[in-house]
């Protein structure tokens, strides 16, 4: 990617949500996706594992992830998953809109973890949003498809308008 003021080639910074140049010292933030995601560029060693093409870097609220440039699904860590749902339920006004009933043929199909190879786990999301959510629990990874981190962070909670059970 190059910069949009000078051309010269942007540069990843470790651990940040920004690219930079290095020749006019400008920091450029990628437009958010519909998900919430800033796609930043850059292939990762991890493949999408329903595409199998490399994931490019990326990040929600600051938090690193990856993304698929073909699908647009997210490879996050778990603990990454629950702070982004965290962040982005708090940055938006949450709506039931998004809400639909689950595909029960989305728990037929089979993804690898890109990072173990194993077969990820794939179930119904214990959470508000009705997904089906792909997990390696022994790389501590979550697959999710576009559109579904959105569903999530704007579902309502089952327990709108009242505490939670203790």
């Amino acid at each position: 990617m190059n910069c949009p003021d000078c051309g010269a080639v942007l540069r990843l910074e470790d651990g940040q949500d920004y690219l930079t140049c290095d020749y006019c010292r400008n920091m450029h933030f990628p437009e958010l996706n519909d998900d919430g995601v800033r796609v930043l560029g850059g292939e990762a060693e991890q493949f999408c594992p329903a595409c199998r093409i490399p994931l490019l870097h990326g990040s929600v609220e600051g938090m690193r992830i990856f993304s698929c440039r073909e699908c647009h699904g997210v490879l996050m860590s778990m603990s990454v998953f629950t702070a982004a749902v965290e962040a982005l339920r708090a940055d938006s006004g949450r709506t039931s809109s998004l809400a639909r009933p689950f595909n029960p043929d989305d728990l037929e199909r089979t993804l690898r973890c890109p990072q173990c190879h194993e077969r990820m786990d794939t179930h119904l999301y214990g959470g508000p949003g009705a997904i089906v959510i792909d997990s390696c629990s022994h790389c501590q990874l979550d697959w999710l498809d576009y559109g579904e981190l959105r569903r999530v962070a704007r579902a309502p909670d089952r327990y709108q308008g009242g505490e939670a059970p203790e």
